[in-house]
């Protein structure tokens, strides 16, 4: 009961009489009664005056977010994941030697192993085609998948071509291979960013 009254008295609305009865004990149902119909008078009051309080929801939250910012790392999560999903079997350097990756001779610190598909190396961004994969050694010797890389003719494109969504990937100018280059470290961790060009992580022993 003393809850139930500590709760009405905070109620802006006008209180309801209740009236008291002390003539006999006879009387203490009557006050029982009369004190829980008022708390209920008093609560449904409370009730209705709240029910045209501002409704704070997810809409008056979102308005105050970059709503661009996420859409966009969204999507260039989704692009990460196609590149990935299509260069899966390459997994096994065999396949790559099968789908026409040849191995150009360019091993490099931080970088790896690079085999490249000449016959689709032009001016347009195919994000399930990667021009050139990346590998990496195991301990065995294996090659190991760490990175496809994308690559277009300077000659083909005077800018950056446009790549992944956002402003995340930084295209590469490489005079000396003539080639605007991008890697994307699908299948290897890179804590400097999946569009690094280097990648700490990968430890290449140049013979």
């Amino acid at each position: 009961m003393k809850h139930l009254f500590n709760a009405a008295a905070s109620c802006t609305q006008k209180t309801v009489a209740t009236p008291f009865l002390y003539q006999s004990k006879n009387n203490a149902t009557r006050i029982l009664f009369s004190l829980v119909l008022s708390g209920t008078i008093l609560f449904t009051s409370c009730k209705k005056q709240n029910v045209d309080a501002p409704v704070i929801n997810d809409q008056s939250i979102a308005a105050n977010a970059d709503m661009e910012s996420l859409a966009t790392h969204s999507i260039t999560a989704q692009e990460l994941k196609l590149a990935r999903q299509a260069t899966e079997k390459y997994q096994n350097i065999d396949s790559a030697f099968a789908d026409g990756y040849a191995d150009i001779g360019v091993a490099m610190p931080n970088m790896g192993y690079h085999f490249q598909r000449l016959d689709i190396v032009d001016s347009v961004f195919d994000i399930s085609h990667p021009e050139l994969l990346v590998y990496n050694k195991d301990n065995t010797g294996a090659f190991k998948l760490v990175a496809v890389e994308y690559a277009i003719p300077l000659d083909k494109s005077v800018n950056a071509p446009k790549g992944f969504t956002g402003k995340q990937d930084v295209w590469d100018a490489n005079a000396d291979f003539g080639l605007w280059l991008l890697h994307a470290w699908v299948w290897k961790y890179n804590p400097d960013g999946v569009f690094n060009p280097t990648n700490p992580l990968v430890n290449v022993i140049i013979p």
